[in-house]
């Protein structure tokens, strides 16, 4: 049976089905609704935390993914710069478990002070970006994500924008 997913509701979905068991990640339009929704599932399968801030996000699921476990973080592009420490840290170390960073750009700033394109940040990191068109490739490509993580051993940056988040 097929469902209309809005964007965070169908990365949600993604994290569950791609078996990711750690989620740390700090509020921020356009991206809140991806931890809210994640939390909805079993929280023995998957545990959600709102972090203080950016990097104390990536920093808990970096150190879950040293750990071995599946680990994920979302925030709003703003929040990447908070992040950039950690990221790009774990960027040149590696790690275990697939790593995924969400950042929810906004583009046109529909909800933010600025206009900024976090696609270089994976060019500066040098680490794999993918960037999903539409609710079912959020779905699709966040597990196609962690196995490039696995694969590579590298953090890889997931960027959505508030179109693909909020739209069905």
């Amino acid at each position: 049976m097929s469902e209309l997913m809005l964007g965070n509701q169908a990365v949600a979905r993604g994290l569950y089905e791609a078996g990711v068991s750690v989620i740390s990640s700090y509020p921020g339009t356009p991206s809140t609704e991806i931890t809210e929704f994640s939390s909805k599932y079993p929280e023995d399968e998957m545990y959600c935390e709102w972090a203080p801030n950016e990097k104390v996000a990536a920093e808990a699921a970096i150190g879950a993914s040293f750990a071995g476990a599946r680990s994920f973080c979302a925030m709003k592009h703003v929040g990447l710069n908070v992040a950039a420490d950690p990221l790009f840290t774990a960027a040149y170390n590696g790690v275990s478990g697939g790593f995924v960073v969400v950042t929810a750009d906004d583009p046109s700033m529909h909800s933010s002070q600025n206009e900024q394109d976090n696609r270089y940040y994976a060019r500066f990191a040098r680490i794999a970006l993918v960037e999903p068109s539409d609710s079912q490739e959020c779905v699709d490509f966040l597990k196609e994500a962690y196995r490039i993580s696995e694969r590579f051993d590298m953090p890889v940056l997931f960027r959505t924008t508030t179109r693909i988040s909020h739209s069905k």
